[in-house]
């Protein structure tokens, strides 16, 4: 199925064919109809929750772009240990160091609500990289960006206590959610919790105790199974001084 499907009683007037690029950052150099080029090579895929979109051992060739919904990457030790490496969520892509070097998936990725991915094949990334240098410089300087990344989760396993791990990730997210139109303190969840007990390295349990403490305190107010209003910020803020 192409993505550059016919807007029908499904999908709204704001679904046009070049609707997945347009969501990625990286690619806002191209022009309409390089756009329109690209978006006609491109294979649309739909997958319910909990559903693999792939795991590792599969050749990457390709850059897969989260059109809606959201997914997690993870990856398993020998043992069956997750580790959550990031979530996915509309806009933003995956598969990008294939671009550079012919490489074998390493990780998991799961849809966690249904989704649907645009996968635009490698080789038509690289003659866009060949004929705009700027867009393989885009590219790059989001893998940097997600090796900060990486680089800083493994300080906060490494040296953070459980508490201040929690009290970061909160804020992260927290922060992530914010718009420059409002400074709501309400976080919802993107993930379940147990799902963020595995990102932040403890256990389920360990994470219900931390924030069943941090609410007994005052700095937060837990609603429901995903919603956490940040009460006093700056007592979560001081956990990472």
């Amino acid at each position: 199925m192409e993505c550059n499907h016919q807007v029908n009683d499904q999908y709204d007037a704001d679904h046009s064919p070049s609707l997945c690029i347009n969501n990625v950052p990286i690619l806002d150099i191209l022009s309409s109809e390089e756009k329109i080029e690209v978006m006609n090579t491109s294979i649309s895929k739909k997958y319910k929750k909990g559903e693999i979109i792939f795991s590792p051992g599969h050749s990457s060739a390709n850059l897969w772009i989260v059109h809606r919904g959201s997914v997690k990457i993870s990856r398993f030790s020998s043992t069956g240990k997750e580790q959550i490496v990031r979530i996915l969520s509309q806009g933003d892509f995956t598969g990008e160091l294939s671009l550079f070097s012919h490489t074998i998936l390493t990780s998991t990725a799961e849809a966690l609500e249904p989704t649907e991915i645009c996968l635009i094949q490698g080789k038509v990334i690289n003659d866009l990289m060949l004929r705009k240098p700027q867009i393989a410089i885009k590219f790059l300087e989001k893998y940097t960006e997600r090796i900060e990344m990486a680089e800083d989760k493994l300080e906060q396993l490494t040296l953070y206590d459980i508490e201040q791990r929690i009290a970061k990730v909160l804020l992260d997210m927290l922060e992530e959610q914010q718009t420059d139109q409002t400074e709501d303190n309400t976080l919802i969840l993107p993930i379940s919790k147990k799902d963020l007990a595995v990102m932040i390295g403890t256990s389920q349990e360990s994470l219900s105790r931390k924030l069943s403490f941090f609410q007994e305190q005052g700095w937060i107010k837990l609603v429901g199974q995903r919603q956490i209003t940040i009460l006093d910020r700056e007592s979560l803020e001081q956990f990472n001084e």
